[in-house]
């Protein structure tokens, strides 16, 4: 009966020591590491492919929108995530805080199948465009990431004041968000006073 005992508290011992030393476990993957909803980089600096964006707040979508005189040819939807924590940050405060973290689809859009007959729908997804706010790692505070299908990890947009910087610095409504576009936020914004000054909505 002593050997029995003996025997059983050796491999509890022995159990957790590999959990310590994270022996015995499946290696988690690069997504898995780090608090949800902040982002998560690879050791040579490259953001990891957001995961589970889609339980996150949606914010809004939007249909061909374009920032330019010139319309594009192909009219795209997008729809805009961002994580919980700073979704609830911005209803208490109006603004973002660090690690905040846009997620924005990419989906091409088609007015022919099934029993649609007017209008425009989602069909194939494009690309996923991400922006994140993270002060201690880029001077200019938000950087902008581009994927593409299956891309697992991406680099940021170079130069940092790049021109999706500079256009969201000018013309997003709180900080670099186009806030403008976001109805339900927009109130909010207006009630913290966070709107960008003498901006035109």
């Amino acid at each position: 009966m002593r050997r029995i005992i003996l025997f059983l508290c050796l491999a509890l011992a022995a159990g957790f020591l590999m959990i310590q030393t994270g022996r015995g476990q499946a290696p988690r993957s690069a997504a898995a590491v780090g608090p949800a909803g902040q982002p998560v980089f690879t050791p040579s600096g490259e953001l990891v492919r957001p995961q589970g964006y889609r339980r996150w707040v949606f914010l809004s979508s939007g249909y061909g929108m374009s920032y330019s005189q010139a319309a594009s040819e192909h009219l795209m939807f997008t729809n805009v995530f961002v994580s919980p924590g700073s979704y609830d940050y911005f209803v208490e405060h109006g603004n973002w805080p660090d690690k905040t973290m846009f997620v924005l689809e990419i989906y091409s859009s088609a007015s022919k199948g099934s029993i649609n007959v007017h209008g425009n729908y989602q069909s194939e997804a494009v690309g996923l465009d991400v922006e994140v706010k993270d002060e201690s790692r880029f001077p200019d505070k938000w950087a902008y990431f581009g994927f593409e299908n299956g891309q697992k990890s991406s680099a940021a947009t170079k130069p940092g004041q790049n021109a999706c910087w500079k256009c969201h610095d000018q013309h997003a409504a709180v900080e670099h968000s186009f806030v403008q576009f976001y109805p339900e936020l927009l109130k909010i914004a207006k009630e913290k006073g966070t709107i960008k000054p003498g901006l035109t909505l």
